[in-house]
């Protein structure tokens, strides 16, 4: 993610200085997953990293609550200490490893970092969406590096592909599966026909989900991911204050049975899609359960992996797939970007790939996240109903409503509980949120209807 020095060390006539040659020294506060994987993965492969790196990287010093468990894990020859701040502050540590999480107290780590002219890398998503834009403001005033691929898809190089691989391109749009819990969830609940509540206890069992699943079944995890890849997108600072976000825990199985009857697969969605139109001029910023079509790679992103797709002008569309949890896969990330950090000597600031992906003067300030009415899609109705012969009468009520009626049918007998109404399902075509949301409030006082109107977003992701 960052310029090599303009000069290379493979030059015989080059001699580097000898902070240039010694270790990259780190100091990481947190040994939990993250932290424990990136040490065991640094171990391991140590001279193939600093064959790659051209120089050494080791953890001299780790802040842990449990020093036992901590030097179980980095033996005794690594420094410890309860005291994140003096990690963060250690004149013996040029790079701070951020494996702790939470926003509060690492906001205050990691700018104590910044302020004494040390690197920072991170996995901590929330963090930096939350107070991003704060810490890279003071990391270009003290011209140091904060470097965050963990943070998003973790094994995924997303960040790296929309800030270097894809520099080229307008984005027209980012979109993906990037959170494995509720991925996992989802097919659990299409794969065994499982209710949420059963597949998320299965999630938990087996370590996907965290006793306390908010952040992941609520989209707030797959919001602050997407709130990072949109600023990198599209040159705009981090607005996760302003992303639409919509979690899982209110889908019902019924719904997931339809969609399959219809063609499609429910997946839970991070989208950050540009528009300039006669409507909307913006940055469409959004989480949410949508259709997918059972035809489309996203459909076949299962279990706990992540899957994101990208659409530039010049490219076309892209794909990256890959693992979205776990220790060392985290720490593949983390040490990618240790990494780029070894290779900034003699490299000044202003060369460097900057922290969102273009340069703070080309960061636009103007631009704004459309709220949740002006948001355009495809969209899923299922309308309970008294008599199944209603089916004509909800489709000609809703094209009086001004909602563009694509498709309808009723559902099929055998995804209808036993002694259930008849439930009609209709697609439309492209239509705002603000006249959908109008429809189907009217539509529950419509006396063929027999229950509340489910409404989900359909999403074909097309070239």
């Amino acid at each position: 993610m960052f310029r090599d020095p303009v000069q290379s060390l493979e030059d015989p006539s080059f001699q580097p200085t000898a902070a240039a040659m010694r270790p990259l020294r780190v100091g990481m506060i947190g040994i939990g997953t993250v932290g424990a994987g990136t040490f065991r993965v640094l171990a391991r492969n140590q001279a193939l990293i600093a064959g790659r790196a051209g120089r050494g990287i080791e953890v001299v010093v780790v802040a842990a609550r449990n020093l036992a468990r901590a030097v179980s894990v980095v033996g005794k020859d690594v420094a410890l200490t309860n005291d994140p701040m003096q990690v963060a502050t250690h004149p013996d540590v040029d790079v701070l490893v951020e494996a702790a999480g939470g926003t509060g107290p690492a906001r205050d780590w990691v700018l104590a970092a910044i302020r004494a002219g040390k690197h920072v890398v991170t996995a901590n998503k929330a963090l930096l969406a939350e107070h991003g834009n704060e810490i890279f403001a003071a990391a270009r005033q003290h011209g140091v590096a904060v470097a965050y691929e963990g943070a998003v898809a973790v094994s995924i190089p997303i960040v790296k592909a929309l800030r270097e691989g894809l520099t080229a391109n307008r984005i027209e749009w980012v979109a993906g599966i990037i959170n494995g819990t509720t991925n996992f969830i989802l097919s659990k609940m299409r794969d065994e026909g499982v209710g949420f509540a059963e597949a998320l206890a299965q999630a938990q069992a087996l370590g996907y989900a965290e006793a306390d699943p908010t952040f992941d079944i609520e989209g707030i995890d797959a919001a602050h991911k997407i709130t990072l890849l949109a600023a990198n997108a599209f040159g705009m600072p981090l607005r996760f204050a302003d992303a639409q976000v919509e979690g899982i825990t209110a889908l019902q199985g019924l719904d997931v049975a339809c969609a399959e009857q219809l063609g499609f697969r429910i997946k839970l969605l991070g989208v950050a899609r540009r528009r300039q139109d006669g409507d909307a001029d913006g940055v469409e910023l959004r989480v949410q359960l949508a259709l997918v079509p059972a035809t489309h790679l996203l459909a076949h992103v299962n279990g706990s992996m992540n899957g994101i797709m990208v659409k530039g002008d010049a490219s076309g569309v892209t794909m990256y797939y890959g693992a979205g949890a776990g220790s060392e896969q985290t720490a593949s990330a983390v040490i990618a970007d240790l990494v780029d950090v070894a290779r900034l000597h003699g490299t000044h600031a202003a060369q460097r790939v900057p922290h969102l992906g273009f340069h703070a003067n080309a960061i636009s300030d103007d631009l704004p996240v459309l709220p949740r009415a002006a948001v355009r899609t495809l969209h899923y109705l299922r309308v309970p109903v008294h008599q199944a012969q209603q089916i004509e009468a909800v489709g000609a009520w809703l094209a009086a409503q001004h909602v563009p009626v694509a498709q309808v049918q009723l559902a099929c007998a055998q995804h209808v509980p036993a002694g259930g109404t008849p439930q009609v399902l209709v697609l439309t075509d492209a239509v705002a949120q603000a006249t959908v949301d109008l429809a189907v409030h009217a539509l529950g006082a419509h006396p063929a209807v027999a229950g509340p109107v489910v409404s989900l977003r359909v999403e074909m992701l097309e070239g």
